[in-house]
């Protein structure tokens, strides 16, 4: 069985998409609608700007989201079994599987990336990569830090766990992961919290907006960030996307789920190899691969 990932926000790069707008007329119509939609050009800072534009919250979500997107749907070859997205790239894939329009799923990635931004400038906070833990060890020193918000935010894979909360949390929490033998323990270049408590108020922003759209029945499975089951309810899928910020995405979890439901095979479609590394350190059997 084949499953297809979609990367999350970190996955940009200066040009990326460039060469699918140039070299495929269905992929540049799709790019020239973003624009308009998201009221500018986007395209622009994808194909000409510099790393530091494409940092941006509100530019990198819907850049990753297009270039992962319109990889996929002008693909003559791609023809899922199950799908997954880490973080934002749960959106991505929720186009892949027909659950959204591609329009709509634009729409909520660009609304998500603002309330995101909000939340960011409500709580100044921040996230840190742990390397070399196990993740019962993670999860404790976050619990006994009771005076600050931290808590786990990413399960990458074993022995890789981003954690994430206010900025005196972090960095306390830093200290004490590598007095517990992390290899490593570091604060990452990011915007904020994402997937803790401090991103309630884009939580709340976002459920109005997931409300309002229209969800479709999907093609197949999508394997959620919030449970790491598949699912093909629409109301379920809806309210798993909603918990998703607030709670932490549970990405060797989902692997592993789709590898006992019988994916065979995981290709990345987007910007970077993340997932690949990922999928591989998770589970070294499994075949991986670029769509491109």
């Amino acid at each position: 069985m084949k499953a297809y990932v979609f990367p999350g926000q970190g996955a940009q790069y200066p040009g990326m998409g460039k060469e699918l707008y140039d070299n495929n007329a269905e992929a540049k119509k799709l790019f020239d609608q973003a624009n308009e939609i998201l009221g500018f050009e986007i395209t622009k800072i994808m194909f000409e700007g510099t790393a530091e534009e494409l940092k941006e919250t509100k530019v990198t979500q819907p850049a990753v989201f297009l270039h992962s997107v319109i990889n996929a749907i002008i693909h003559p070859d791609f023809k899922p079994d199950m799908v997954a997205g880490h973080s934002l790239g749960e959106f991505s894939a929720l186009v892949a599987n027909g659950t959204l329009s591609f329009e709509d799923g634009l729409k909520l990635v660009y609304k998500r990336a603002l309330a995101m931004q909000k939340a960011c400038e409500i709580n100044p906070s921040t996230m840190a990569a742990v390397l070399g833990l196990e993740d019962e060890v993670v999860e404790k020193v976050c619990s006994e830090i009771t005076e600050e918000v931290v808590v786990p935010a990413n399960y990458n894979c074993p022995g890789q766990l981003v954690i994430s909360g206010s900025n005196k949390g972090i960095e306390i929490a830093c200290e004490k992961m590598k007095a517990a033998g992390a290899k490593r323990a570091m604060p990452l270049p990011v915007g904020g919290a994402f997937h803790s408590p401090l991103m309630e108020p884009a939580r709340e922003e976002l459920a109005k907006a997931i409300e309002e759209t229209q969800f479709n029945k999907p093609k197949c499975p999508v394997y959620q960030n919030v449970n790491a089951q598949g699912s093909i309810e629409v109301e379920d899928i809806k309210n798993n996307l909603i918990s998703q910020l607030t709670a932490p995405v549970r990405w060797t979890q989902s692997v592993q789920q789709m590898i006992q439901d019988g994916a065979t095979s995981f290709t990345e479609s987007g910007p970077g190899k993340v997932l690949q590394g990922l999928v591989k350190k998770i589970n070294r059997e499994s075949e991986v691969s670029q769509l491109s």
